[in-house]
């Protein structure tokens, strides 16, 4: 798992861009029984005709950036591409498509005055710094309307920790890559007509599952996400939205679907018998995927897993190792006849 986790999390992929992480998974789970539509959304089968139809599903894309502006003194100005807490972006390192390194700077703090010291640094008043020392040597580089992403390595933090960009939700393509190359030769061990869908554009606007979800139509679909985990020494227990290492979060709500409750009781029920760990997730005002598969077409009974994740939507956001094998394991459980061996 770490190795996948190193090779999706290390691909350029910012919303609208994710055809190199498209090709990584196509690279992991094979060509067979796999599809990929004019959007860019992957989609592969585990066919058993005549049985409900679910999709597992996870987004390809992570948060990023939009060149906007190229300045005189060869700055980048950009726009965010996704939702960021500016707070997690100065002095981080980011790389642009074609391979430009580049660090996000803004006026530094000497030359502020005691009234700019009292607020916090928006967007808006930072750039990409790549180098370049004139508006056409940057030009040289990159121009108006190119990505960038987080540049940040994958490390291992105290053994059963990840730091890595890009889990939200790398690690949900992860896992159903993990999940589709255990299952795909034991299409009579299960319950469904499986389908494993890695979508594009999550992050701003979900048109990617919204397309999936109008073709295929499907009975069921379990979303794998990420979500907050801020188990962290000054939160309040009852503000906790996930903790790590206490598995997958599961919802009844968010601030896009209300989950389908008889198939969320059912999923639960068996990750109990099979003794797998899961949490219920804290109430919080964002969406997921699900929301298009709730709405779409027919409409689909809907459940999530949410995967906690430290300082998400940063260059350096944290998962527990044993979060994401909870996950693959009810994942299995949710989809099997019985227990696969």
């Amino acid at each position: 798992m770490k190795k996948l986790l190193k090779r999706l999390c290390s691909a350029f992929g910012p919303t609208g861009n994710e055809k190199r992480v498209a090709a990584v998974i196509k690279d992991i789970i094979g060509s067979e029984n796999v599809f990929e539509d004019k959007m860019g959304n992957i989609v592969a089968r585990i066919a058993s005709e005549g049985k409900p139809k679910l999709f597992l599903s996870a987004h390809m894309d992570e948060v990023g950036f939009m060149v906007t502006e190229i300045t005189d003194s060869g700055m980048i100005g950009f726009g965010a591409v996704g939702g960021f807490d500016p707070i997690v972006l100065l002095s981080k390192r980011v790389i642009s498509e074609r391979g430009v390194l580049g660090a996000i700077t803004s006026k530094p703090i000497h030359l502020m005055s005691d009234e700019e010291k009292k607020t916090r640094t928006e967007i808006d008043d930072m750039y990409i710094d790549i180098g370049a020392r004139s508006r056409e040597e940057a030009l040289e580089l990159v121009s108006i309307g190119d990505y960038f992403c987080f540049f940040s390595d994958l490390v291992e933090l105290g053994g059963d920790f990840i730091k890595a960009k890009a889990i939200d939700d790398r690690g949900g393509c992860a896992i159903l890559c993990s999940v589709y190359n255990e299952l795909k030769d034991k299409a009579d061990r299960l319950e469904y007509d499986l389908y494993f869908a890695f979508t594009i554009r999550e992050e701003t606007g979900k048109s990617g599952v919204n397309y999936i979800s109008e073709r295929y139509n499907p009975d069921y679909a379990i979303v794998v996400e990420g979500t907050t985990a801020n188990d962290l020494y000054n939160t309040p227990e009852h503000k906790k939205i996930a903790r790590t290492g206490c598995g997958p979060a599961m919802s009844f709500m968010d601030g896009a679907t209300i989950y389908d409750r008889a198939f969320t009781k059912e999923i639960m029920s068996r990750c109990d018998k099979e003794e797998i760990k899961y949490q219920i997730k804290g109430f919080t005002f964002a969406g997921t995927d699900a929301a298009s598969y709730q709405r779409g077409a027919d409409g689909a009974k809907v459940a999530i897993f949410s995967l906690p994740v430290r300082y998400i939507h940063s260059q350096a956001s944290v998962v527990k190792l044993e979060d994401i094998e909870s996950t693959r394991k009810a994942i299995i459980a949710s989809v099997s006849k019985k227990e696969i061996k």
